[in-house]
């Protein structure tokens, strides 16, 4: 059976990968969630946020939108002496931004999930990829996800980020060709 190559180098990351990566995902908590892993993975390995997300989970009270939105000083301190996350201010600042940029959105009638998977008009994109080579950093797509979501003041999310969420979420399918992924998530589009 083969998989992504990358997914090749430990049993969580073979998980990851045969169970939740390039899923599409409509739920708006769970995008968050996703979004802040992201955000947390940047200038990390991805092995290092999975190995520490069930930590992620319970410091950050399950990716709750509105709690994380009203994180105070206290909670940030809190935060900041978890070994179990990645211990850096604005990557905490910025999830407390994000959270309440979210809690905007909706309050203003868009769930984040239709306002993410409306750049898409509710498509998967089909990245086609025959190897790990072939898979950018980032796209026309992410840098226009990026500039809109800075716009509207969220924080920490560049372009290569972007980009890995939205690998992450299935909004772009880049398993390659040959996984036996790929096919299975193009079967999960269909049904959603």
């Amino acid at each position: 059976m083969h998989r992504c190559i990358w997914a090749n180098s430990s049993k969580s990351e073979e998980k990851y990968h045969d169970e939740e990566w390039g899923v599409p995902v409509y739920d708006s908590q769970k995008l968050f969630r996703k979004l802040i892993l992201d955000m947390n993975q940047a200038g990390l390995s991805w092995s290092t946020i999975l190995n520490k997300s069930d930590n992620f989970d319970a410091a950050y009270d399950n990716f709750n939108i509105e709690k994380i939105a009203h994180y105070d000083e206290a909670k940030i301190t809190e935060l900041m002496q978890d070994a179990g996350i990645i211990r850096n201010r604005r990557k905490i600042e910025a999830a407390i931004n994000n959270a309440q940029k979210v809690l905007e959105m909706e309050a203003s009638g868009l769930s984040f999930s239709d306002y993410i998977w409306e750049f898409t008009q509710g498509k998967v994109i089909d990245g086609k990829r025959k190897n790990v080579n072939e898979v950018p950093v980032s796209n026309e797509l992410s840098d226009e996800i990026t500039k809109d979501l800075k716009k509207k003041g969220f924080k920490f999310v560049g372009s290569t980020t972007i980009y890995a969420f939205l690998q992450a979420v299935g909004i772009i399918n880049d398993h390659e060709i040959a996984c036996f992924r790929y096919r299975e998530v193009k079967e999960l589009e269909r049904n959603f």
